[in-house]
């Protein structure tokens, strides 16, 4: 396995909800170390411009309406194999099949509000991670 970084976005439902302590706990025990963190309220040019991959998708204009509709907690996380660990510790994207103990089965309010963000790739995560931080705010 390879140590790598992933991008993390602790979304507005969870925000609203004070869950950045407990998602973050989730992700700690899971050997994953959170090397950068900000939290920042997305326009909807960014929030648009970071999911613009499915802007030609149905549910785009309402993802950008949810992105935007909070605050948001963007961080990296690094660890071994960091991209796969933190997509099983979020669950499937649809809460109701999610496996028991993933974030998204212990706090997702539907499958759009499901509290949480991962990359899904290297290529990804190298892209989003730049999105976000610079490498200066990246601390290991």
């Amino acid at each position: 396995m390879a140590r790598q970084h992933t991008l993390s976005i602790i979304k507005p439902d969870a925000t609203r909800r004070n869950l950045t302590g407990q998602i973050n706990a989730k992700f700690e025990s899971a050997g994953l170390r959170i090397v950068a963190q900000k939290r920042l309220q997305l326009t909807q040019a960014q929030a648009e411009a970071f999911y613009a991959v499915h802007s030609a998708r149905p549910f785009f204009a309402g993802l950008v309406a949810f992105m935007i509709s909070g605050p948001v907690v963007a961080q990296v996380l690094e660890g071994e194999d960091a991209i796969a660990r933190n997509r099983a510790i979020m669950g499937a994207t649809d809460p109701k099949k999610a496996e028991p103990g993933t974030i998204r089965a212990a706090f997702a309010e539907d499958i759009e509000a499901n509290s949480v963000h991962g990359s899904d790739s290297v290529e990804t995560a190298a892209a989003e991670i730049a999105f976000f931080f610079s490498g200066l705010e990246i601390v290991g």
